[in-house]
């Protein structure tokens, strides 16, 4: 079974410790005058989403997760969660909430996006650095409103809100960014 040691960590490197899938999100090898060298690092349950601060020894070594991406279109959610299918074998599969979190607010139907499997169970999704969405409620503009100075909130159509600028309107389409949560720029329809 292959394995990484302390020294081959880096962001995002994926490690499985007890088990359990988690990914690097930080770490810092420390060498004291005395004693012996160990990393500091700052891990995120990739099954929960929990964080964790743990110390690991020089030498110490940890197996590679069996973690596999499919790329998959978001079809529909309902009671159940979240269904997703396969666009090659046209397989379904179904994420809870839990597992789908705040990506919630950016699943629209026909959207593709990478699944992450471990162990050949769906445990978490990728999504998009942006979507394009539509507003569905904001408050109207006024009159010398421009583009530049001033946002507002605005619910898009998967029940996101986001600030936008002062002089869009419900209908627009906008591009957000899914990792900031942020207005991009307005679209063409």
């Amino acid at each position: 079974m292959a394995v990484y040691e302390v020294s081959d960590f880096r962001k995002g490197l994926k490690v499985e410790i007890d088990g359990v899938p988690w990914v690097i999100v930080d770490f810092q090898h420390v060498k004291p005058g005395k004693g012996n060298a160990f990393t500091r690092t700052k891990l995120k349950n990739l099954m929960t989403g929990a964080n964790l601060e743990k110390t690991f020894k020089s030498g110490e070594k940890f197996n590679i997760p069996d973690m596999v991406q499919k790329e998959m279109q978001f079809l529909y959610k309902d009671e159940g969660g979240f269904n997703f299918m396969d666009t090659t074998n046209y397989e379904q599969i179904q994420l809870s909430a839990e597992n789908v979190g705040t990506a919630a607010n950016y699943l629209i139907e026909n959207l593709t996006i990478n699944i992450l499997f471990f162990n050949g169970k769906a445990i978490g999704l990728d999504l998009p650095n942006s979507v394009v969405l539509k507003i569905v409620e904001t408050d109207p503009g006024v009159r010398g409103n421009t583009v530049s100075g001033g946002s507002k909130p605005a619910k898009l159509q998967t029940g996101a809100v986001v600030q936008i600028p002062l002089h869009l309107k419900e209908g627009d389409l906008i591009k957000v960014d899914t990792r900031t949560d942020e207005y991009i720029e307005k679209m063409n329809k």
